[in-house]
């Protein structure tokens, strides 16, 4: 879906509410007189020789001018670019525009490689301080996506304010790339908004010479730093929409909206991470992609997500996956609806370690688990207060919550499932099994042991709709200690 500039800039300010600490990083209401004092050197583009008229390409000027301690300011007015502008090994240089339009050529004008308008250090010379600020894109004309900006730096990297119109058809890289290359590090990426997102690269005019088309916004193994990214909105990317891959470094997503990209539209690989206040929807497949996760964790030591709202309208991926490579994660005081569809709303993978679920919503209308847990020994699972409800069938999937995995607990959880096919509750296949303080509706059997040992369950209410049993032990199950039930469909012992 595209969004309209009505709802784009709307978009483009979600979040805004959201605190942020950051050393050594202006403020968001930092006026012009506080940041020009950072630089021995204040140039007006325009007055600097730069049409601001949008006729002639304005990289020969900036290119002159661009230089350490340098400030480069952009008067009200629209700035025509046809070549990329490179710098590396800096020190403290900023680009701000004032009502400033960036107009990028076409993809057959541009001059060199069509992949970038500002190429601000690279791996091997990273610069140090680096501004970008107060710009709009318009690549409403055919075939202008491009990146616009490139940004490897050691530390000091604020990037704010940048809103991209118009879908990125030219089949080149995404709009934004993004590295922190020094450990101790930070930078900040504030506002930056490509609503309207990316066309598959066979629908463009670089069709065959990139896999599926554009990321929205991306990080690689060069980054090692802190990067926070706050109220940033992507829309629909080929690629993925939020793309974070690297081995050392910590990713903070605070706030924005994020919707409709291919593989997942928050994904996240590295040492460290957290997902707050942030909300991804998957209401369009405007790809065709074979699975849109709405966030999906990589790989890494430790996640957090918290206060995430997650809408998947047409499933087609999960709602939430961890992978094998992710140690340990949390997901708390969330939201996630899951429609009509085969796909889940929290996928745990059998490698994937320690997580625990606090405080979360789900609600499911389609044959699918709301959480499922796979593996044995990778690590417990704790679910707490945990309300599932949902039209969910059990034609697909019979189970609301399946689990694989030994050493698990569920405490204060609420499940109500009552849709045809045969809905259950909860079953367990994994030993050492807690279930306590916890109430279920469902169509069919509300709780299953299957094959676990082991197993307590206490102080739980547990109701079949169809009146078939309230618990089920299978046969090969080990030992099960009931505790303060009410079971008024009684127990149904296949031992």
């Amino acid at each position: 879906m595209q969004f309209g500039r009505r709802s784009y800039l709307k978009g483009c300010v979600v979040g805004l509410g959201s605190t942020l600490s950051l050393a050594g990083v202006a403020g968001a209401a930092e006026g012009e007189e506080q940041y020009e004092q950072q630089y021995e050197t204040v140039v007006d583009v325009v007055e600097a020789g730069a049409d601001n008229g949008g006729d002639e390409s304005v990289t020969p000027v900036l290119r002159e001018h661009v230089g350490d301690n340098t400030l480069l300011k952009f008067p009200a007015g629209q700035y025509y670019m046809d070549e990329q502008l490179r710098l590396t090994g800096f020190e403290n240089v900023g680009f701000v525009g004032e009502n400033a339009t960036l107009i990028p050529a076409n993809y057959h004008e541009f001059d060199g490689p069509q992949y970038r308008l500002f190429r601000m250090g690279t791996s091997n010379t990273p610069g140090r301080d680096l501004r970008f600020a107060g710009f709009s894109v318009d690549q409403t004309a055919s075939d202008t996506g491009i990146r616009v900006l490139s940004a490897v730096v050691e530390d000091g990297l604020v990037v704010r304010n940048v809103f991209i119109h118009g879908i990125h058809d030219s089949g080149t890289w995404g709009p934004g790339w993004f590295d922190i290359t020094d450990s101790d590090g930070r930078g900040l990426v504030e506002r930056f908004c490509a609503a309207d997102g990316g066309l598959h690269v066979e629908d463009t005019p670089n069709a065959g010479n990139m896999w599926r088309g554009p990321t929205g916004i991306g990080v690689d193994p060069n980054h090692r730093g802190t990067l926070v990214f706050d109220s940033c909105v992507l829309g629909g990317f080929p690629g993925t929409g939020l793309y974070a891959s690297n081995e050392t470094g910590r990713i903070d997503v605070n706030g924005g909206r994020f919707r409709n990209s291919g593989t997942a539209s928050i994904r996240l690989g590295g040492a460290t991470g957290t997902i707050r206040d942030a909300t991804v929807v998957v209401d369009e497949n405007p790809h065709d992609s074979n699975g849109q996760h709405a966030i999906r964790l990589d790989h890494g030591d430790q996640f957090a997500l918290e206060g995430i709202s997650i809408d998947i309208d047409q499933p087609n991926g999960d709602a939430i996956r961890i992978m094998n490579g992710v140690d340990t994660t949390s997901i708390t005081n969330s939201e996630i609806s899951v429609a009509n569809g085969l796909n889940n709303g929290i996928r745990i993978d059998p490698e994937a370690g320690a997580t625990a679920i606090q405080d979360v919503d789900i609600e499911m209308d389609g044959s699918a688990n709301a959480v499922q847990i796979q593996g044995e020994d990778a690590g417990a699972v704790d679910l707490q207060d945990v309300r599932i409800t949902g039209d969910a069938d059990g034609s697909t999937m019979r189970h609301a919550i399946l689990c694989y995995r030994n050493d698990c607990r569920f405490d204060g959880l609420s499940v109500e499932q009552r849709g045809s096919n045969k809905r259950r509750g909860l079953e367990l296949r994994g030993d050492d099994a807690t279930v306590v303080n916890s109430e279920f509706e469902t169509t069919h059997t509300p709780i299953v042991v299957n094959g676990a040992d082991n197993v307590t369950v206490e102080n739980c209410y547990a109701d079949s709709v169809d009146d078939v049993s309230s618990l089920t032990i299978i046969g090969g199950s080990g030992s099960v200690s009931l505790a303060n039930n009410d079971f008024p469909d009684g127990v149904r012992d296949d031992r």
